[in-house]
């Protein structure tokens, strides 16, 4: 039997030109200004030294859930923390 011709499988390169988005999702239970900021430049120096991603087009967004709206185990953390848990 002849051997059977493969089309090699395109090469992607990673494009430097994407814009990372990333997002956070903590319990909203007093993170301060000052520790959200951090989140971020952490999280833009991080894309920037692993993947080498722009900073200035890195988006990072932190959103703030209710403990009432965060649930484990088919409970609210809410009403796990009342436990101790």
């Amino acid at each position: 039997m002849p051997p059977v011709a493969c089309a090699s499988p395109p090469i992607h390169r990673q494009r430097k030109t994407n814009m990372p988005y990333v997002n956070i999702k903590i319990t909203r239970e007093g993170a301060t200004p000052d520790q959200k900021a951090e989140l971020i430049r952490g999280v833009t120096r991080l894309l920037q030294d692993v993947l080498g991603k722009n900073p200035q087009t890195t988006v990072v967004v932190i959103d703030e859930v209710d403990t009432d709206n965060w649930g484990i185990g088919g409970e609210s953390v809410t009403v796990r923390r009342k436990r101790g848990q």
